[in-house]
């Protein structure tokens, strides 16, 4: 990518790295999320045994938007941050998109298939900002990465081969939802991209989740009342706590800091430990076994994704940052 020419003050402000301890802590916790969201698949889906996932929706919905809120009222002095009305309408519009449409998908997806497919599923995000931002004119595609997403494919249907073959529609359907959900997301990381560089990542992510729970609660009403809340134990609430607030909502602010202190490029690799981390852990907390094909299907896909991350561009091609993926 052709870099962007900055004025001496920026070219300083630019080259003042964090100290190495601080970025030897953010490291630290970059695994740590992670971990924590590669586990946290296993988590649902252990959650889904004694509730459903539209009355795990809208609990989790309950939660977030009072946490989204209050965080945005005190990184503004106790105030309510106003936007602009045309960005508002967008982000509300995003919001939809991201939480009622996306996180839905992607919660029926890890109930109809199993924790390590669905963790390799939502590891192809990358692909899809980068055809996204291809078709918007941001970004011109090099063979290396053209190859990388021709490879992924071939890996995804070499992954999905087995659940064909022995005709597994639900786990299918599950595991090409969750494809589709991972574009949703891809298309919302490239549109908030510009709002997050005029009014901040947390008012963004304020705005979105207040946006898109109400429908989440809504339409989980009637399974949140006829799940027995009394009969769950001291583990359950744990696991529902740690799936909201730890995964969905710490670990996205982690995370932020974590980019921001090491920066998006050497940051995310991390995530091609996702996958890895949901397969032992759904191994060893649910008994899941994964086949030769499944493996070799897995490797494949995870090593195109990242060849078509990060391959390398010509120096005369024009072509704008994109933004980070994580998923």
């Amino acid at each position: 990518m052709r870099p962007v020419p900055m004025s001496a003050p920026e070219v300083s402000a630019t080259a003042a790295a964090p100290p190495l301890s601080m970025q030897r802590l953010a490291l630290l916790a970059g695994v740590g999320v992670v971990f924590v969201w590669g586990a946290n698949f296993a988590v649902q889906k252990a959650l889904f045994n004694v509730m459903s996932p539209a009355a795990f929706l809208c609990a989790r919905y309950l939660l977030l938007p009072v946490c989204a809120a209050l965080l945005l009222l005190h990184a503004n002095g106790w105030r309510w941050l106003r936007l602009p009305r045309a960005d508002a309408w967008r982000l509300a519009w995003l919001g939809v998109l991201a939480h009622t449409v996306h996180v839905s998908m992607v919660t029926f997806g890890i109930h109809w298939s199993t924790a390590f497919s669905s963790a390799l599923i939502m590891a192809c995000g990358p692909v899809f900002t980068l055809l996204i931002l291809h078709w918007a004119g941001l970004e011109r595609l090099t063979r290396g990465q053209v190859a990388g997403v021709a490879i992924a494919c071939a890996g995804v249907l070499v992954f999905l081969s087995d659940k064909l073959l022995g005709r597994q529609w639900a786990a299918t359907g599950g595991d090409l939802m969750m494809l589709f959900a991972a574009s949703l997301f891809s298309y919302y990381t490239v549109m908030t991209k510009p709002l997050i560089q005029r009014h901040g990542g947390v008012a963004v992510m304020a705005y979105a989740t207040l946006a898109g729970s109400p429908a989440l609660v809504l339409l989980g009403l009637p399974a949140a009342w006829s799940t027995d809340w009394a009969g769950l134990d001291l583990v359950h609430w744990g696991l529902l706590l740690w799936a909201s607030l730890v995964s969905a909502f710490l670990g996205w602010l982690v995370w932020g800091w974590v980019n921001e202190q090491r920066g998006v490029g050497r940051t995310a690799p991390l995530q091609y430990l996702m996958p890895l981390v949901a397969g032992v852990v759904a191994w060893w907390a649910t008994g899941e076994r994964f086949t030769g094909v499944k493996i070799g299907g897995a490797a494949l896909t995870l090593a195109g994704v990242a060849l078509a991350q990060f391959a390398t561009r010509a120096p005369d091609d024009p072509v704008r940052e994109s933004p980070a993926q994580v998923d």
